[in-house]
């Protein structure tokens, strides 16, 4: 609230990752992304190697500073660039005064349960490698049945956006990420919905539902359901 105790509109604070990729309509890091204003703050450090390969909690605190200059900005709900930073949900939300939101990976447990507990969730993210039991706990998530695919084998995504090698080709991405969702469910018929880890996959979630015939949810379908609750009241 400002000083006269009137109530602040919705305003997203965003946490980026220290990349410098290209960011396209429906990523996280695009403003238009949305329907409402959106606030960055890169971190600096926060590579993809230290977030995704290392999971380094050294970076927590810089995360924590990073999501207060976004409070200071205005921000009326707290989110990331990166699935991954779902181990640090509990550090980071217990130091801000205002909601944080640190993966689409936050849903698997109301998914699972509205889904009728009759499959696995299946989970697309950027390396099934690095996916640990610590994203999971960090969530609430643990003991959430899921079937995981990846892009460790997508040469496009690896180049494009992990390792920031080649400039990224939307198309070329689409059908890598496409072909991934359609093996997961080859080998997992059974999964009722499918969750994108990856904030640089949300661009696709439409096409990938078109394909694979399930509801994709993902951190903006997360967070404009925040906004719809969060839009006429005030956070805390």
């Amino acid at each position: 609230m400002n000083d006269q105790g009137h109530k602040e509109p919705f305003k997203l604070g965003v946490l980026m990752l220290d990349t410098h990729f290209i960011r396209i309509l429906g990523d996280i890091g695009y403003p238009h992304t949305f329907p409402f204003p959106v606030v960055y703050r890169t971190v600096k450090g926060a590579d993809v190697r230290r977030v995704i390969a290392r999971g380094d909690t050294s970076l927590i605190s810089r995360f924590i500073e990073a999501g207060w200059h976004l409070v200071e900005q205005g921000a009326t709900l707290i989110t990331t660039s990166c699935g991954f930073l779902a181990s640090f949900q509990k550090e980071i939300a217990e130091a801000l005064e205002v909601p944080f939101v640190s993966s689409s990976l936050l849903q698997l447990p109301l998914l699972y349960h509205v889904m009728g507990q009759r499959g696995p969730i299946g989970i697309l993210t950027a390396s099934k490698v690095h996916l640990s039991k610590a994203h999971f706990e960090g969530v609430g998530a643990a003991d959430i049945p899921v079937t995981i695919a990846g892009m460790d084998n997508a040469t496009h995504f690896n180049q494009a956006i992990m390792g920031e090698t080649v400039p990224l080709n939307s198309q070329t991405l689409e059908g890598e990420v496409t072909k991934v969702a359609k093996k997961l469910l080859k080998n997992s018929p059974d999964s009722p919905a499918l969750i994108l880890e990856c904030t640089n996959l949300s661009p696709y979630r439409l096409k990938i539902q078109e394909q694979v015939k399930r509801p994709i949810f993902d951190l903006v379908t997360l967070l404009l359901s925040f906004y719809e609750v969060m839009k006429n009241s005030s956070p805390r």
